[in-house]
């Protein structure tokens, strides 16, 4: 794909970086991007949608808040599924019919009568899966309907930002997307993208133009900054739920994309780590249970794999307020021992539906290792407090950062580059920020790395792009 002048084809650029995490948006009048204001006075704003039993919508930073709230302290029951009933009789086949009963067949025990609503984040890693619909309080949804509401939500912003109340004003957009797709089949990216045209078009977004995450950071850094001479520039993006790449040739606002590169790779990933490798132990992991079975003293680990699955995906944690979870919990923090303030600490994150703030509390901790060489881990909901060195998190996510190396490789081998045919290498998303991430692109590249603007550069780039007519259609 190559972009040889900048030509006008709106009045002025929209441009939509709906995130796995967190979503952006941007307007260009050709001059100045202006950020749009998505929650608040923030301009990122959370892809969180929450619904509750009469399927009224909530997105962003408030649909997070009203699931906390309405989580706090509930216990959860789950019955048995009814799927239908099933007639017996005692007669046999020969003789006459004997006395028949009715009796009901029930699945799973997956119903969870009190709960209140359900919060959705993360949808966009299941857009280019096998999937098709959720069942959402017995009524069948469609991926699509889920993130519609976000994505409506990012309209009215922007509306509201430009005074344009109709939302014809705003029927264009240029809209990001990963390189790859998160799903197990070839056909994930087109499938993929095909329900993001669909939701944007539920979404008022007629005129939809589309480009890759990467080069929407190119965009934006190619058009604040001039190129004077041919050069090759590699785009790391390393956000929330993805990795992704471009290299391009460029020169001056005139490029060519040679080559993208995407993985499932994401900040998100890394927050899960630290939740396991640092919380986990304070919440009783590796401790032994003593207790009475059948008149018999047995003591064994206690069985905290059953916990971590929920524990590491707060949406879903919830589900740990159930007497199966709770009950031992209970039993073996009544023990008179040390550990036993640990499972009082797992008690609570699970009464109180704690696990929101665990994790914001692990994402402000990772931004202090990055510009300090040791932080505090503080969670005061848990009365927790770990202190460590920089160099102990990089141990911790050596693992990752190695498949940052293989996938920089990956990209080079594409384009058929090395290392010495890049000129310029942009750092950007919240993740690149990690100081071993720039490390490891500092050993590579040398002084050609430069960070350009980690939160903001896609949905910059974007609408750039929308202005001048840089995407492509889906």
């Amino acid at each position: 794909m190559t972009h040889d002048s900048f030509t006008q084809r709106h009045s002025f650029g929209i441009g939509i970086d709906f995130g796995t995490s967190n979503s952006a948006a941007a307007i260009f009048d050709g001059e100045t991007v202006t950020m749009i204001n998505l929650d608040k006075d923030n301009g990122v704003m959370p892809s969180a949608n929450y619904l509750d039993k009469d399927f009224v919508a909530r997105v962003g930073q408030v649909a997070i808040d009203q699931y906390i709230s309405d989580n706090r302290g509930r216990r959860v029951e789950l019955s048995a599924e009814l799927l239908g009933e099933e007639r017996t009789s005692t007669g046999g086949s020969d003789g006459p019919a004997g006395e028949s009963d009715t009796s009901k067949v029930f699945g799973h025990a997956i119903n969870d009568a009190g709960l209140p609503g359900r919060l959705f984040r993360g949808t966009k890693r299941l857009l280019g899966g096998n999937s098709e619909k959720l069942l959402i309080f017995n009524r069948p949804f469609r991926l699509v309907a889920l993130i519609t509401p976000i994505l409506l939500g990012i309209q009215k912003a922007i509306r509201s930002q430009l005074k344009m109340p109709s939302s014809d004003s705003t029927d264009h957009a240029c809209l990001g997307h990963p390189v790859n797709f998160e799903g197990v089949e070839d056909a994930k990216n087109s499938t993929a993208m095909q329900r993001l045209q669909e939701a944007y078009g539920y979404a008022g977004v007629a005129i939809q133009t589309f480009c890759p995450e990467p080069t929407a950071a190119a965009i934006s850094y190619l058009h604040s900054t001039a190129v004077n001479d041919e050069k090759r520039l590699l785009t790391v993006d390393f956000g929330g739920g993805t990795l992704d790449f471009c290299i391009l040739k460029c020169l001056g606002r005139t490029f060519e994309v040679e080559a993208t590169y995407g993985i499932g790779l994401g900040g998100d990933r890394i927050d899960q780590l630290i939740f396991a490798e640092l919380i986990f132990p304070l919440l009783g992991k590796g401790e032994r249970w003593s207790r009475v079975v059948d008149g018999l003293m047995v003591d064994t680990l206690f069985p905290f794999g059953d916990f971590e699955e929920l524990l590491v995906n707060w949406p879903v944690s919830y589900m740990l307020n159930q007497n199966k979870y709770t009950a031992p919990v209970m039993q073996r923090m009544a023990d008179n021992d040390e550990a036993a303030v640990k499972f009082r600490r797992l008690y609570d994150l699970i009464k109180q539906n704690y696990g929101y703030q665990v994790f914001e509390a692990i994402k402000l901790f990772k931004a202090e290792l990055s510009v300090h060489t040791s932080a505090i881990l503080d969670i005061p909901e848990l009365d927790i407090e770990v202190e460590l060195e920089r160099w102990e998190f990089e141990l911790m996510i050596s693992d990752l950062l190695f498949e940052l190396e293989q996938a920089i490789a990956m990209t080079l081998n594409k384009a058929n580059l090395s290392n010495k045919d890049i000129d310029i290498v942009l750092r950007t998303g919240g993740s690149s920020l990690i100081p071993a991430v720039r490390d490891i692109l500092e050993n590579q590249f040398g002084e050609k790395v430069v960070e350009h603007d980690p939160f903001t550069s896609v949905a910059s780039g974007l609408a750039i792009a929308d202005f001048f007519g840089y995407g492509s259609n889906a």
